[in-house]
């Protein structure tokens, strides 16, 4: 059997049939509404992204004012990374023959509708009901969204516009969560919630008068989700290597701040301000990767990542950890529109069951990673969480390695 195209290699394959034709009217049509359209869609993963990680700047007002410890108000982001990663495929599969502009427009008021609640909630129970209504918008969107690029712009655009709907992510840890923090400080966590959920009315206000019309090219079904992974050697392996990225990044820099500190001996002062310097970076990094081949960049990026992990658990001294710490940022940045690259052209075909893959391995691998690194920390030490990612991102770089070497074997002898 002939293996399935490379990521970055647009061809169909055997496992996935031909790529599905563009919806009318949207990546054939004029210019300015494709690109108008795929601002929208940006604008809505940047809208999700801010409220899923928006708690981690106000646990502890949050848990003041409702009397929850810390650990229990942490549970505001955890509940949502877990839904999401339930619900992508779930609601995927939900969606069947609904219209998906339909679908990403009552995501995103079921978003802002649960941020509108959590901004008036009475007590913890409600705000963590809330939270558990984000996760569903998370997990839905971002899996149907990842894939329209190719409908809504002409094909050679398409990994453009793709890493114009990923610059969301990235932008939303540069912009989103350091202005809702500001705004908690200044106005309560209350209001804080309160102004995502108004931008996502506005979000919703853009996707209805700038998405076209997008009727799904086929229902995905339930059976079909575990025979793509059965049968379709490129999804297989981009799962794989999405779990082991996702934990290896998610077992470090969940405990980045006492890294810092602790080993590269960063003032606490000037913390904060170097994880804006890697959220910039990182937005720089997701639109390098975005128009260059999805497996040459995550060879390249989960090698890069074993050896800045590995370096910043043992090598001393500030200069060292903010270097190692923007070059940390850059080389991430370009995860997320990789792998999304991947899936898509790994099954053209599948392209919305291939991405709600990826997106609940995406999810459930940031809530192991920050298990596992947690358990690295309490257990042995700091320096141990980012050395346990550094071991988790060599196994990434194999398995991509591994793949392109059985796909090139097994491909077309000349």
């Amino acid at each position: 059997m002939t293996a399935a195209a490379a990521p970055g290699n647009p061809a169909s394959t055997p496992e996935s049939g031909p790529p599905p034709a563009p919806a009318p009217g949207t990546g054939s049509g004029p210019a300015w509404k494709g690109w108008a359209a795929v601002c929208a869609v940006a604008l809505g993963i940047f809208c999700l992204i801010t409220s899923e990680l928006l708690p981690v700047g106000l646990l502890t007002p949050v848990g003041v004012d409702l009397g929850v410890s810390d650990g229990t108000a942490g549970l505001m982001v955890t509940v949502p990374g877990l839904v999401a990663g339930f619900c992508a495929p779930l609601v995927t599969v939900g969606a069947g023959r609904f219209d998906r502009r339909l679908v990403l427009c009552l995501l995103i008021a079921l978003m802002a509708a649960a941020n509108l609640a959590a901004a008036f909630a009475p007590n913890f129970a409600v705000v963590l009901a809330a939270r558990l209504l984000v996760g569903v918008s998370v997990g839905g969107f971002w899996a149907i969204a990842g894939g329209l690029a190719v409908r809504l712009v002409p094909a050679h655009h398409v990994a453009r516009a793709t890493a114009l709907v990923f610059g969301g992510v990235p932008t939303a840890s540069v912009l989103g969560v350091p202005a809702g923090t500001l705004l908690g400080e200044l106005g309560g966590w209350r209001a804080a919630f309160a102004a995502v959920g108004a931008v996502g009315l506005l979000t919703l206000a853009a996707l209805v008068l700038l998405l076209p019309q997008l009727p799904p090219t086929r229902p995905v079904t339930f059976p079909e989700l575990p025979a793509l992974l059965r049968e379709n050697r490129a999804v297989r392996a981009g799962v794989i290597v999405t779990f082991l990225v996702v934990t290896g990044q998610f077992a470090a820099y969940t405990f980045v701040r006492p890294i810092l500190q602790d080993v590269s001996g960063v003032d606490t002062r000037y913390v904060s301000t170097l994880l804006l310097g890697y959220g910039v970076a990182g937005v720089a990094g997701n639109f390098l990767a975005g128009t260059r081949d999805a497996y040459r960049t995550l060879l390249t990026v989960s090698c890069c990542l074993t050896v800045i992990l590995a370096l910043i658990a043992v090598l001393p001294g500030a200069a060292a950890g903010t270097t190692l710490l923007l070059a940390w940022g850059l080389a991430y940045g370009g995860v997320s529109v990789s792998l999304q690259s991947w899936m898509i052209t790994s099954a053209p075909a599948a392209a919305e069951a291939a991405s709600s893959l990826m997106v609940a391995v995406f999810n459930l691998a940031i809530a192991a990673g920050a298990l596992l690194g947690g358990l690295a920390v309490d257990g042995i030490s700091a320096p141990a969480a980012p050395l346990g990612g550094a071991a988790l991102m060599l196994l990434a770089a194999g398995t991509v390695r591994v793949t392109s070497v059985r796909r090139r074997d097994s491909g077309p002898k000349g």
